[in-house]
């Protein structure tokens, strides 16, 4: 159970500028916030954080930010959207993340649905999808700010905003806007991604996301001020958790990674004590350490090997909730000092006490694989709807691998005869928010909230995911098949990096299987194949055939893939086949291969 620091009231009647204030006079000089700048970090203790956050919401209310209004945000994980988020909280306005992968068609629905007059964007690479906004006749944006001055053109900078701010400031007024917050008060409005038609509008309240930290806490074990890898979107309930709320309720310190293509590089210079990431990011990071373990020579894999099985007995027992024997605990610890320490410390991950993944169920075998390290992946289930987790595996309350853990105090779980898991709770939201300010019901007349999950709950309370309700396979024949567990299983040969299933009222099922770019060379060089290890190559075929020939026998009949296609191009959401938070759009993906995926059913 991590430390829960002093409350400065109950937790039922506290905000989240009442925390930021608690953190300024119980911990001020304790490092809050830290991004790259050069060769070296930045860093503000939570008394600057605040000092910067009173500033800059002078030179919003300046600007004209009213209470209770939204204000759009786009610019990555940079100090500068951190600290205007906590600033906009103060006044009482609505500080709402947009992904900066977003199309411009969905930020003109955002723009228009939430009625805002104002966004603050990075630069360039944002202003072309927002300028039009500025004479579209149904949104009614105001202004920009952006942050990029050598792109800021004729619009008002993010520099002059917080100058304007450090003249005006009123200490007085500041005080007085944030103490008028209350608990029920909206905190952030959250986008969902939108893997099929338009996001939809999911508010937050400060009374739900304290209850959730203060769930959160009770079986998480974490040193106190603890560090935080922020890389992730903020547009994201899981890191507008771990990056902003979770902080400010913990006093804990936060890194800000702007580029998540650096993520594993910062991770080795900071070897931080907790680490989230979303299965795709796990699965990455998995196939990077296995291609350098590949490349290892064979006495010293052997011995690799030797110590993961080890790991792999120790996390056997803790799972089963028993202690370890004697001899297994030394072997652990032996195995641990002298070959996995070593190992892990090359990826900044060897002073790891938490690890977590969500969103999307998370592979087995990835999950194995990080236990052979004696990293146990904690997976949790849970929707922006539920300010993120409902349900998580914890070391010191019992975990099971391949399950999403149990509920959190305060959630109730129930599952419907078709498979459907249904929660309520304190922190289940009250229903969608129209464009017009009033909320749609999203709730039975008992508080239940139909996730669209499909999963199960077992004798000893955990809850095991099968797949989104909408994405479940009917056959012609009328069986019903989870596309994930197909392509987890698919995914467990290293050199399948991405999979989709397709087979709707088809007699069978197809994939479409995208390569490893990282596994792929490692593997290569290990079977003495030269040139670059690729789709068309036959050897990397043959294998990829075999690895599908595997799979197909650890899955029934209906489940089997009969026929697939391997492309060498990765899915991302750059190019809109995963969402921003790395899920499968599934409706795009099968549009894009159409021709491929018909042809597959062709002779």
């Amino acid at each position: 159970m991590t430390t829960i620091l002093r409350l400065p009231a109950e937790p039922a009647e506290l905000t989240l500028p009442a925390l930021l204030a608690r953190n300024t006079e119980d911990h001020g000089d304790l490092p809050a916030l830290s991004w790259r700048e050069g060769a070296g970090w930045t860093t503000l203790t939570w008394r600057e954080v605040r000092r910067r956050t009173a500033v800059l919401a002078a030179g919003y209310a300046a600007l004209g930010v009213r209470r209770g209004e939204q204000v759009l945000m786009m610019m990555g994980n940079r100090p500068e959207h951190w600290l205007s988020d906590l600033a906009l909280t103060h006044l009482g306005a609505v500080p709402v993340s947009v992904y900066g992968t977003a199309a411009a068609g969905q930020i003109a629905h955002i723009a228009r649905h939430s009625g805002a007059r104002f966004a603050v964007v990075g630069g360039a690479d944002e202003l072309p999808r927002w300028e039009p906004l500025l004479a579209d006749p149904e949104a009614p944006l105001e202004k920009l700010v952006v942050v990029e001055p050598a792109a800021a053109g004729a619009h008002r900078t993010y520099g002059s905003l917080h100058a304007s701010g450090a003249r005006i400031h009123d200490p007085a007024a500041f005080e007085k806007a944030w103490r008028e917050i209350r608990p029920d008060d909206v905190l952030s409005v959250l986008y969902t991604s939108g893997t099929t038609g338009d996001p939809k509008a999911v508010p937050v309240t400060h009374r739900m996301v304290v209850a959730n930290a203060l769930s959160l806490d009770r079986v998480v074990d974490l040193p106190d001020h603890v560090d935080h890898l922020c890389y992730l979107p903020f547009a994201h309930i899981a890191e507008r958790m771990l990056g902003i709320y979770l902080p400010v309720f913990r006093a804990s310190h936060v890194h800000l990674c702007a580029d998540p293509a650096e993520v594993a590089a910062t991770a080795r210079e900071l070897h931080p004590a907790q680490f989230f990431g979303v299965p795709r990011v796990w699965e990455k990071l998995a196939a990077s350490v296995g291609a350098a373990l590949a490349a290892l020579p064979a006495e010293q894999r052997a011995a690799v090997d030797a110590a993961a099985e080890t790991a792999r007995s120790h996390v056997a027992c803790r799972e089963r909730g028993e202690e370890p024997p004697a001899a297994l605990e030394a072997a652990y610890r032996t195995a641990r000092t002298h070959v996995l320490e070593p190992l892990l410390a090359l990826a900044g991950f060897d002073a790891l006490v938490w690890t977590a993944s969500a969103s999307a169920p998370m592979p087995l075998e990835v999950t194995r694989f990080w236990a052979g390290f004696g990293i146990v992946v904690m997976d949790a289930w849970g929707l922006t709807e539920t300010v993120g987790v409902c349900t998580a595996n914890s070391p010191t309350h019992g975990f099971r691998l391949g399950s999403v853990g149990r509920p959190l105090e305060g959630i109730e779980l129930k599952v419907a005869q078709d498979g459907e898991i249904l929660v309520r709770g304190g922190t289940v939201f009250a229903g969608y928010l129209r464009a017009d300010g009033t909320t749609e019901s999203a709730t039975d007349k008992d508080g239940w909230f139909a996730t669209g999950d499909i999963g199960r709950l077992d004798e000893d309370g955990f809850l095991w995911l099968t797949d989104r309700k909408k994405e479940m396979i009917v056959t012609s024949t009328g069986k019903n098949v989870s596309p994930a567990l197909v392509e987890n299983t698919l995914k467990e040969h290293p050199l399948i990096g991405q999979a989709l299933v397709h087979g709707d009222g088809r007699s069978y099922l197809v994939a479409l299987l995208v390569l490893d770019a990282e596994a792929a060379p490692a593997w290569a060089a290990g079977h003495g194949v030269e040139g670059p290890a690729n789709a068309a190559d036959p050897a990397v075929r043959d294998e990829v055939a075999r690895a599908v020939a595997a799979a197909n026998t650890r899955l029934n009949r209906t489940e089997q893939v009969k026929r697939y296609r391997l492309l060498d191009e990765e899915w991302g959401p750059e190019t809109g086949e995963l969402t921003p938070s790395l899920k499968l759009r599934r409706r795009v993906i099968r549009e894009k291969y159409a021709a491929e995926l018909d042809g597959l059913y062709e002779g």
